[in-house]
């Protein structure tokens, strides 16, 4: 239970910051030596941060739906046209883990490898400072951008908030925008992820349901809390110092791990 619980609270916290959720889960069960779980628990613990953002978002998420089904004609058309752009960026992920599915688990437990990968996410961040701001929308060739960002995201180490803001950044989108959009794209992957897994029965791995449910329980609460505040820091003007955090990161995982 307590390797579920640490496992649960850097999800949590994690998630939200462009470093990685998914590596530093990956370091944090090679630290512990905890065997690794697999995808099931990883998965499980993003639905709990996707609980906090739908929380989060809960205004902007109730005004899409409702609007959806507006006799307004402009609310309708902006609603679903949203909507539409939110399942294009999913298709670039859907169709890397399909084909790529064995590959991408197995670098799970591959500890080196998420270091590497870190410092590649470093890089990019880094790369950020030099690109200006930007005031556009997210249309159709952003999103599309973006989702392409985040199914670079499916291996550990590449941060996913950091590849679609990153994206986002270099279409001169918005930062409050392409921060709403970055997190509320990561929902049809997250949802459809966790059904698969569901849709499989038993689970696999060392963590079995209950503990499975707790870490997601827990990483909900801590995500939300967490992203009340670090979504603040992602419209600063400072971003790109996270990009020396996981080069750092990246090269201590390779040097010490």
């Amino acid at each position: 239970m307590f390797e579920v619980t640490i496992l649960a609270i850097l999800q949590g916290v994690t998630e939200f910051l462009p470093v990685s959720s998914s590596g530093h889960l990956v370091i944090a069960q090679h630290l512990l030596g905890v065997d690794a779980p697999g995808m099931r628990l990883d998965i499980f613990l993003h639905l709990g941060t996707l609980v906090a953002i739908f929380a989060y978002y809960r205004k902007t998420i109730s005004s899409l739906s409702l609007g959806a089904f507006s006799r307004n004609p402009a609310s309708r058309i902006a609603a679903w046209l949203y909507a539409a752009k939110l399942a294009l960026s999913a298709v670039p992920a859907a169709v890397v883990y399909f084909l790529f599915k064995e590959d991408i688990e197995g670098l799970f437990e591959n500890a080196r490898m998420v270091g590497a990968l870190l410092m590649f996410t470093g890089a990019v961040l880094a790369g950020t400072r030099y690109l200006p701001r930007g005031t556009k929308d997210v249309n159709f060739l952003r999103a599309l951008l973006m989702g392409c960002c985040q199914a670079l995201a499916l291996l550990p180490g590449v941060s996913r908030s950091g590849m679609t803001l990153a994206g986002a950044r270099s279409g001169r989108v918005d930062a409050e925008k392409a921060a709403e959009f970055s997190f509320l794209m990561s929902a049809p992957l997250i949802i459809g992820a966790s059904l698969l897994e569901l849709l499989k029965g038993a689970p696999a791995g060392t963590t079995g349901w209950g503990l499975t449910l707790y870490g997601l329980a827990l990483s909900a609460v801590v995500g939300y809390f967490s992203l009340a505040i670090l979504v603040r820091t992602l419209k600063g003007k400072r971003f790109w110092l996270f990009g020396a955090y996981c080069f750092i990161a990246g090269l201590c995982t390779l040097v010490f791990v």
